[in-house]
């Protein structure tokens, strides 16, 4: 029963680890300095933002997780393993600004698509597609081209297809940014859903005090370029999240909160 008691209690295991991460770039006779010895640990199953101005590494920042691009000095591990083993690993699924589908294949054969590289076989492509299309609430639209959807079912397509071959971590860049107000927070909520139910570790990239609030558990502050962690700041809030959660006066404390952290970060 102690044994028992003692793991209940265990806290969750680090999934990722960043230190001293820098990057510079490097270009006719130039150089940029976007990202600067930082440091982080992210948690198995947390929900964090990284939030700051524009230019300061956020997507930077998602990138070298992502073995996209690969930094000036400084290391990360996911789960234990280097970026590029992780990506080959597939532990990852990428959700980029704009939905980047095909827009001559059908919504489920967009999800379909990562699987038809992996060589599934097809009815596990079609079950595991409708399957998800149905967690993110499309699964009516399976036979629609992109072009008939809203921006909003567009990026719930983007979720879907990140998420078609169950990676540990869902890296997300600013995923509802063209978005207007109220479809976002329609998909802030969809989000949160979504996230409950598959316990996936989540990186979201935004520009959004509010949004960030709503959806964190941990809130990562940037300073301006070169981008740097100024502080992480820790959101109470209690899950599960709604519309009401947005008019409590805890929520608009830490957006307080935050406006304030990205100030001293100027």
């Amino acid at each position: 029963m102690e044994a028992e008691e003692q793991t209940h209690l265990e806290a969750p295991k680090a999934v990722i680890e960043i230190h001293g991460l820098t990057m510079v770039f490097r270009g006719r006779g130039a150089e940029t300095t976007a990202l600067q010895n930082a440091d982080l640990t992210v948690r198995e199953g947390e929900f964090i933002s990284l939030i700051g101005p524009s230019g300061c590494g956020k997507t930077t920042l998602l990138r070298l997780i992502a073995d996209l691009i690969q930094p000036t000095k400084g290391e990360v591990t996911i789960a234990g393993k280097s970026p590029q083993q992780a990506r080959l690993n597939r532990e990852y699924g990428y959700v980029f600004q704009s939905p980047v589908l095909y827009e001559w294949r059908t919504v489920i054969k967009n999800v379909m698509l990562p699987l038809e590289i992996m060589s599934y076989p097809r009815s596990e492509r079609q079950k595991r597609a409708a399957s998800l299309l149905d967690l993110v609430g499309l699964k009516d639209f399976h036979r629609q081209y992109p072009w008939q959807l809203s921006g909003g079912m567009q990026q719930r397509v983007s979720i879907a297809r990140a998420l078609a071959f169950d990676p540990k971590l869902l890296l997300m860049d600013e995923p509802f940014g063209a978005l207007d107000e109220i479809t976002r927070e329609v998909m802030n909520l969809e989000l949160l859903r979504i996230w409950q139910e598959t316990k996936k570790t989540v990186i979201f990239v935004t520009h959004s005090i509010p949004e960030a609030v709503f959806l964190s558990n941990r809130i990562v502050v940037m300073t301006p370029r070169p981008g740097k962690i100024e502080r992480v700041i820790e959101v109470d809030l209690p899950y599960p999240r709604n519309n009401e959660t947005r008019e409590t006066e805890r929520f608009f404390e830490l957006a307080t909160l935050v406006r304030e952290a990205l100030r001293e970060a100027h």
